[in-house]
């Protein structure tokens, strides 16, 4: 089956938190058969900061940022089974929206993927004229990468037919253990962009922390926190590539995870980096959110914080053996229960049955 994918980017994770996600999930979807194009726009220099070259998993179709490139692109959707448009394409979402819904062929499989349902659910319950209630009733299916029930009702309250979540994972090939890299060394990392709706929760869980333990060394990696005031004890290294994450991650004591205020209001929303920590076997530290333990134990595999002293305290009585026990039973539970490929089976899974109910439907 063929898949067009309308996203923000695959090739940069630059200004783009979702890039793993989506090569994690739609590499396992490629081994499983699906001829997948992603559609890209050429905009907030994702391009000249590009993470990889194009697979050759997945034809990839970077447009400019026009109305006319768009008319072109999303005409394209006529050509596939299953037509997929994501949440936070960072240029003109809501036509793109429009266009490849009415675009699609009869009988294609329309999908909207949210890759931030508490923000966006939040957004169009303030907004009663919003363009997604309207899309809403155009598509078969909202996907989200995390939300767990509050997400699943609230959409299905706008009028959603269905919302199944398919959780961030692993990529086993992309994020595992690797030597430690010196420019790296640190007590506690947290790696993330400088976002509204996360820079108060940075100011309480890593800067509070960073405050509260003067004797330990922080690292701050991800665009945006360069005009930041930050304690002495902080060193800021900017973007970090998807390719130097796993030393970004093994390198320090522990590496911090904390969620975007949405998610970690409504909960059960794992980052991406909680399982790409978790992969390299590095000892992590998160904030703590409902849901956690249907992915890691707390005390065991992760480490939970309600606040910036609490993060100071785990950090002061961890060990270097304790970080690397933790590490590894975290990297043991992610290959067992969350890799891409279980994820991939999941999205399978869906897409056949909505096929086989439509094949139903149209013999009867």
């Amino acid at each position: 089956m063929k898949i067009a994918f309308y996203g923000s980017s695959l090739l940069s994770s630059y200004w783009n938190g979702a890039a793993t996600y989506y090569r994690g999930l739609l590499h396992a979807l490629a081994r499983r058969g699906y001829d997948i194009t992603f559609y890209e726009p050429d905009v907030y220099e994702r391009q000249q900061n590009r993470d990889i070259d194009e697979p050759d998993w997945c034809q990839v179709v970077v447009y400019p940022g026009t109305a006319m490139a768009i008319a072109d692109v999303t005409r394209h959707a006529a050509e596939a089974d299953i037509v997929v448009v994501t949440s936070g394409i960072g240029f003109e979402d809501d036509t793109v929206r429009e266009l490849v819904y009415r675009n699609a062929r009869p009988g294609a499989l329309r999908i909207f993927w949210d890759v931030d349902a508490p923000a966006t659910l939040q957004q169009i319950a303030a907004e009663p004229d919003h363009p997604l209630h309207d899309h809403l009733q155009s598509v078969d299916l909202v996907l989200t990468y995390g939300g767990g029930d509050p997400v699943i009702y609230g959409y299905r309250s706008f009028g959603a037919r269905e919302c199944i979540p398919i959780y961030n994972a692993l990529d086993p090939e992309t994020h595992h253990p690797v030597p430690p890299v010196a420019r790296f060394n640190a007590d506690l990392s947290f790696l993330g962009n400088r976002l509204p709706d996360r820079e108060a929760r940075v100011e309480e869980f890593f800067l509070g922390a960073a405050h509260a333990a003067p004797q330990k060394a922080f690292l701050l990696g991800g665009s945006g926190w360069h005009d930041k005031p930050v304690p002495r004890n902080v060193h800021l290294v900017g973007h970090v590539r998807t390719a130097d994450h796993n030393a970004f991650n093994v390198t320090p004591l522990a590496v911090l995870n904390i969620s975007r205020e949405s998610m970690a209001a409504n909960g059960f929303s794992p980052a991406t980096r909680v399982f790409e920590a978790a992969g390299a076997g590095a000892c992590l530290i998160t904030d703590d959110w409902a849901g956690l333990d249907l992915f890691l134990k707390d005390g065991e595999e992760v480490f939970a914080a309600r606040d910036g002293r609490d993060v100071a305290e785990i950090l002061e009585r961890l060990t270097t053996a304790t970080a690397k026990e933790v590490g590894q039973r975290a990297r043991a539970r992610v290959l067992r229960e969350h890799t891409y490929d279980r994820r991939a089976e999941e999205a399978d899974a869906i897409f056949r049955r909505f096929f086989a109910a439509e094949r139903k439907v149209a013999a009867e």
